[in-house]
């Protein structure tokens, strides 16, 4: 459990304590609260929907104030950048769910944890494209077809 609070940590996904677990009530400042979605969506250029999203897939954590409004920490907006560049690299949120544990930094740093799944994913594309290049030369050879019966009609 250590190590997962750990990595967890470093992906920067845990949320901050509660201040009501004790019972008793503090008041804190923002900054002590963390931004809010809409903060988070202005500093990160993502929609507010989207935080949502990524938030029910498991990518990104926030806690509720008393109120029940969403707070997130001040590495919130590198996680998100993280999501964005994995999720552009045609990653499915599962397969980010388990890789961002192994992503620091803003950079990001990748652990060579990731190593197969990315390896796997880009077999996957890679496959993906051979299919897609043999269903292009079938339907370039088709519209030569059809083009050659034009031609060759009276």
């Amino acid at each position: 459990a250590a190590s997962r609070e750990g990595a967890s940590a470093r992906a920067g996904r845990t949320a901050s304590p509660d201040s009501t677990r004790t019972g008793v009530s503090s008041k804190r400042t923002s900054s002590e609260r963390g931004m809010k979605i809409g903060e988070l969506a202005r500093e990160t250029g993502v929609s507010v929907r989207l935080l949502r999203y990524y938030e029910e897939q498991g990518l990104l954590t926030s806690h509720r104030s008393a109120s029940g409004h969403r707070h997130y920490t001040a590495e919130a907006p590198t996680v998100v950048g993280h999501i964005r560049v994995l999720l552009a690299a045609g990653l499915p949120t599962r397969t980010i769910r388990d890789i961002l544990p192994c992503i620091e930094g803003p950079g990001p740093d990748i652990h060579p944890c990731v190593q197969n799944h990315l390896r796997t994913h880009l077999e996957d594309i890679e496959t993906r494209i051979t299919a897609l290049q043999r269903s292009r030369t079938s339907l370039t050879d088709l519209l030569t077809a059809t083009e050659n019966f034009r031609t060759s009609s009276p």
